[in-house]
């Protein structure tokens, strides 16, 4: 017997190059079966969510949702429910010092699935607001390599990563070395790196050449300084050998990191993102990033097939962090499901330097499935 069927949706699940009108069941917890007439057998409960497309569970790779213990968080239950995600990854929001805060008072109080990187920084970002804005990398002081390893073995079980910001509003004269540090510590833990980069100094082919295979550039597709497009309208040398090597490229749109020049330009060159993601945050959950939907129907007004934006927002993303439970609607995986609309008609959207471009479709969350169970949305 399922506990849930999803019937009549067009069901498109990249990681199984499966695109048509199908039915998807769910029982204990995880994804029964995908295919036709399911629902014609005995399940708990049905829903007709036929005029929807039904994907894996969205995962947004670049949140910050340490809400109420720090400046930066937004509530991650909230968020989940308006960008139609099952899964979110907190980017770095806590470091050394308060991972088990995190932990105890947002991680395991909520009811969508959260993973944090761990900051390098043993406050993490603790500076964050209209009015403050202090980067946690600024102060070498507040770095600890052996204090990153320590916490990040305690919670084991949920660190994903390490995440260091670079650049001059992160990291201040820091340069090279919260990335360093970053890349030490990630290596004791056997885990990857994101990092954030934003305006010289470092310079980007300095980061680029320091990142592993499997590592995470976010803010892939910054305007300029530091974007990945050069002047002529091509791709500079250093960024297609971080993808050739392996280096996971990632929007982390937010309130200063995505540009719609270097994003046509990028597309143009047939650079797509490996990862889509909002870097949603207490100012850009405002504007313009507002949340992964809507981050991602800025990439089909740009052209980017849907197939490719939902395989950046499933599986590539549970690639990203080494989850093989998530991101696929492989029978046996973990019961997550995205209903999602594509409302029709004229719509405007800006980047972070304020150009606005056209589009005309926009995606909309219609219900949520998490662990077998329908969780938030219409009939």
């Amino acid at each position: 017997m399922y506990d849930l069927v999803l019937t009549g949706g067009r069901v498109i699940d990249p990681a199984q190059n499966l695109d048509r009108v199908t039915d998807v069941a769910f029982a204990d917890g995880k994804v029964a079966a995908v295919g036709a007439g399911l629902a014609r057998r005995k399940a708990g409960e049905v829903r007709n969510v036929a005029g929807s497309i039904v994907t894996p569970g969205l995962i947004d790779l670049h949140t910050h949702i340490y809400w109420g213990g720090t400046s930066a968080g937004v509530e991650p239950d909230a968020y989940a429910r308006q960008s139609a995600c099952t899964t979110l990854i907190d980017a770095g929001t806590a470091g050394p010092a308060n991972m088990m805060g995190f932990r105890k008072h947002v991680i395991e109080r909520s009811e969508c699935r959260i993973l944090p990187y761990l900051n390098i920084s043993f406050p993490g970002i603790f500076a964050f607001s209209p009015t403050v804005m202090v980067g946690e990398c600024d102060d070498l002081r507040l770095l600890s390599p052996a204090d990153c390893v320590r916490v990040g073995r305690e919670h084991a079980d949920l660190v994903v990563g390490v995440k260091v910001r670079v650049g001059r509003g992160a990291s201040g004269a820091s340069g090279l070395a919260p990335l360093d540090m970053a890349l030490e510590a990630a290596q004791q833990l056997g885990l990857p790196v994101m990092t954030h980069l934003d305006h010289p100094p470092p310079h980007r082919p300095d980061v680029m050449a320091r990142l592993r295979k499997g590592d995470v550039l976010t803010h892939c597709f910054r305007p300029f300084p530091n974007n990945p497009a050069t002047g002529d309208g091509g791709v500079y040398k250093d960024v297609m050998a971080a993808r050739q090597r392996g280096v996971i490229f990632d929007i982390g749109h937010g309130k200063g990191s995505f540009g719609y020049e270097t994003a046509k330009t990028m597309i143009k060159n047939g650079f797509l993102p490996d990862v889509i993601s909002s870097d949603v945050h207490v100012l850009s959950i405002k504007g313009p990033a507002y949340d992964l939907l809507h981050t991602m129907s800025k990439f089909i007004a740009m052209g980017m097939p849907l197939k490719e934006i939902i395989r950046a927002n499933t599986i590539n993303a549970a690639k990203a962090v080494r989850r093989s439970d998530r991101g696929t609607l492989k029978p046996g995986t973990l019961g997550d499901a995205s209903i999602i609309n594509t409302k029709k008609g004229s719509f405007t959207f800006e980047d972070v330097v304020g150009e606005k471009f056209k589009g005309k479709e926009h995606l909309t969350c219609r219900g949520i499935v998490l662990g077998g169970k329908w969780w938030h949305g219409k009939r």
